[in-house]
């Protein structure tokens, strides 16, 4: 089965070249079958090489399928090859699986858009992108995918590219996931040349792996915080975030692509996978954990005041991709992909439940505008509401195991601290009020619903539907491959993941497996932590997140002019918040406008008056040249004789002074 794994990339571009290609020849009906069916074939087939792994014990979990050579220049030699182990098929199965629901829901969804086939073509390209990302067993093919998904979130986002909105926020998302490429790339060519210094002219990730310890620390540091630079940008960090909102002006389905499966998760992907590197470099790792946790609760907080019911999942995708990026950060690169996973199904699940909201309102996105419709569209009510269980931290749902490995890893690891424990705890809590308060506003309460639009709300077709259905039951369930030792859990994930996430060779058992792990198979003690420790920071975690359910349930439910109240009363922080705390505008005002300020003087001062005005100038030399020169050219027979005599005279002149001085 490992041999047939280029076949998990190449159905999504079959699909995408005959939808491209064929597709209005083909018809409507076919691209139906053919989009959903491509990333279908991809995911059965991940499947099976799950499976195929798991018959192998831990330590030949990896496996290497060379495709061909794609550049070889003297002792440089790198291939298009794919690699099989256990963080590459959890990512395939996860990029997949979730792409494939959303393909179905998209069938339903996007079934009256006049661009229904140029949709499906880009979907397929995206999933195909992001496939080469997470399936490269080289840095190389690694950034073909991560420019891959940039080019095609640029295509779905401005999907819609006659509004202005929509074509400024897919150029938005370019422009910045470019600036954090810039980054990625010096890490990558700082890599590979400071390797080369000892004769290692690679970029396959068993190579470099292998052959880190031959980088000082220094080299390593700045190659891992370029790399980050990179992962802030696709996955949307502080201070390279501000794309991801604007993202919205895609078809909601894009949005749960890129926030629940795809682009957003390839920065905490590319992280994880350089582990070795990360683990030299104990500065990057505390860069990226503090970097993680301030993203969370920032755009946590920002969640408070949006009434798009779009932008506040926005907001929440970016603050959960904060805690990734702080599991990761303490190097619990596991806890940090285990959370990518569960992610991805409830927000998935989320995006989907808003898009089927926005179906029954007629496109309304405005939470002020909805309210009890949680009778009149159940199963997107109950569906949605499970997502937003999880994602609050409830117990017996997956959200709870994967983020409460975070908050006790970012506090029992050796590389976490109290501090950085407290505030992602408080950002726990501020997620789940913002999410209740979405549920509250959209679900709950009197109806604020158009009149117009009231009279013909319906749930969505089953073709909508059934993803819901089946995304929640992953919400429910999912976490369980990851229950933790102190609640009699196996921790599957973990251990699965742990060939890869420990910092050494590939296909060997690593110490880096999970602390819970480490303290129960020592005796219950975990790093000096015991047990209940671990228990009573999991009961905190949960109270913290009731305590925000409580406000949001007093705030919407309970008192509804309570907000409007305390807005009032706090008018410059409402304002502040509400406005995002202006930092498109200081963006706009520090880096957009004078980089343009920048743009007008080069082209005005330097390209019009030195590159045109070099190149004009000359035109004008030889203009004038010509016209002196074309007086000579009369015509006339008799003015040549004399300009030949004229010029035998002027040379029998020079010969005869030359003879007379020299």
């Amino acid at each position: 089965m490992f041999d047939i794994v280029w076949l998990v990339p190449l159905f999504p571009a079959i699909g995408f070249i005959l939808n491209g290609l064929f597709g209005r020849a083909l018809g409507k009906k076919a691209v139906s079958w053919i989009g959903p069916s491509a990333i279908g074939l991809a995911f059965l087939t991940s499947i099976l090489i799950f499976f195929e792994l798991l018959k192998k014990p831990p330590s030949e979990r990896f496996f290497e399928r060379i495709i061909f050579d794609w550049v070889v220049s003297g002792s440089f030699h790198t291939v298009i090859g794919y690699q099989i182990d256990p963080l590459s098929i959890l990512m395939a199965l996860v990029v997949t699986g979730v792409s494939f629901f959303i393909h179905i829901y998209s069938v339903g969804y996007m079934h009256e858009d006049p661009g229904y086939i140029r949709y499906f073509a880009y979907l397929n390209l995206f999933v195909f992108m992001m496939l080469n990302l997470v399936l490269a067993n080289n840095f190389l093919l690694m950034f073909v995918g991560w420019e891959g998904v940039g080019l095609c979130s640029y295509l779905l986002i401005g999907f819609w590219f006659e509004k202005d909105s929509a074509s400024n926020a897919g150029k938005k998302a370019f422009v910045v996931n470019r600036v954090g490429d810039f980054g990625f790339l010096l890490g990558m060519f700082l890599l590979f040349t400071s390797l080369g210094k000892h004769g290692i002219w690679t970029l396959d990730f068993t190579e470099v792996f292998a052959n880190a310890n031959k980088l000082d620390t220094v080299t390593v540091t700045a190659i891992t915080i370029l790399l980050f630079i990179g992962a802030c940008g696709k996955s949307a960090q502080i201070p390279l975030y501000v794309w991801l909102p604007d993202a919205m002006e895609g078809p909601t389905p894009v949005s749960s692509l890129i926030h629940a499966a795809t682009m957003v998760t390839a920065g905490v992907y590319m992280v994880a996978r350089c582990n070795v590197l990360y683990s030299m470099a104990p500065l990057s790792m505390a860069i990226v954990a503090v970097i993680g946790v301030a993203t969370a609760i920032f755009t946590a907080s920002i969640g408070f005041c949006q009434n798009d019911i779009k932008k506040v999942l926005a907001y929440s995708t970016i603050s959960q991709l904060g805690y990734m990026f702080l599991g990761v950060g303490v190097g619990a690169y596991s806890a940090g992909i285990f959370h990518l996973m569960t992610h991805a199904f409830f927000k998935g699940l989320l995006f989907l439940g808003a898009g089927s909201v926005m179906h029954a309102l007629s496109g309304e996105l405005d939470m002020r505008k909805m309210g009890a419709l949680r009778k009149k569209i159940p199963i997107t009510f109950w569906t949605f509401f499970i997502a937003t269980l999880a994602i609050a931290g409830i117990p017996g749902l997956s959200g709870f195991f994967s983020k409460d490995e975070i908050l006790w890893q970012a506090f029992s690891s050796p590389h976490g601290h109290f501090v950085l424990w407290l505030v992602a705890a408080v950002a726990a809590g501020m997620t789940a009020f913002y999410m209740f308060r979405a549920v509250f506003l959209t679900f709950f309460g009197e109806s604020r619903v158009d009149p117009h639009v009231a009279h013909h709300i319906h749930e969505s077709p089953r073709i909508m539907t059934i993803p819901l259905i089946i995304l929640a039951i992953l919400s429910v369930i999912g976490g369980y491959v990851g229950v933790p030792h102190v609640l009699g859990g196996a921790n599957h994930i973990h251990e699965f993941l742990a060939p890869v996430v420990g910092g050494s060779e590939p296909g060997k058992s690593h110490a880096a497996l999970s602390f819970v792990a480490q303290a129960w198979a020592s005796g219950g003690e975990n790093g000096g932590h015991s047990a209940a420790l671990e228990l009573l920071m999991m009961v905190i975690s949960v109270v913290i997140a009731l305590i925000g359910i409580g406000f949001a349930y007093l705030f919407y439910i309970k008192n509804p002019t309570l907000p409007k109240l305390l807005a009032e009363r706090w008018k410059g922080l409402y304002r502040l918040v509400y406005n995002k705390y202006y930092v498109d505008e200081i963006y706009q005002v520090l880096f957009v406008n004078s980089l343009k300020k920048l743009g007008v003087g080069l082209w005005r001062g330097f390209d019009d008056f030195v590159i045109d005005g070099t190149v004009n100038g000359i035109a004008i030399l030889i203009g004038w040249i010509s016209s002196v020169m074309r007086r000579v050219q009369t015509g006339l027979v008799q003015n040549y004789a004399f300009s030949m005599i004229v010029g035998g005279l002027i040379l029998l002149v020079y010969y005869l002074l030359r003879t007379i001085f020299y």
